[in-house]
């Protein structure tokens, strides 16, 4: 099982995740609201600026102050590592 860094030493199961998007559209703030509601958002901001959401396959939804291209660099890094490995 991978797992990457989301910022501030937090972590999640590569393998959940399903989409890693730019927070600033109305259908993603909506989601944001949605999940706060039903008691599924994570909050990993430290504080600071939301730059990427990060939903998962069961239905969680992460706030990071990572950009999507920062995330999407560290799955390929994550990716590259393990294909060398096998």
């Amino acid at each position: 099982m991978s797992f990457i860094n989301i910022g501030f030493g937090n972590i999640v199961s590569l393998s959940r995740i399903v989409a890693v998007v730019n927070p600033g559209s109305s259908p993603m703030k909506r989601i944001k609201d949605e999940a706060k509601k039903r008691g599924k958002l994570i909050d990993v901001t430290e504080g600071r600026k939301t730059r990427s959401i990060i939903i998962t396959d069961s239905d969680h939804v992460i706030l990071s102050a990572l950009q999507v291209e920062t995330i999407l660099q560290r799955i390929n890094e994550t990716n590259r590592t393990e294909d060398e490995s096998l």
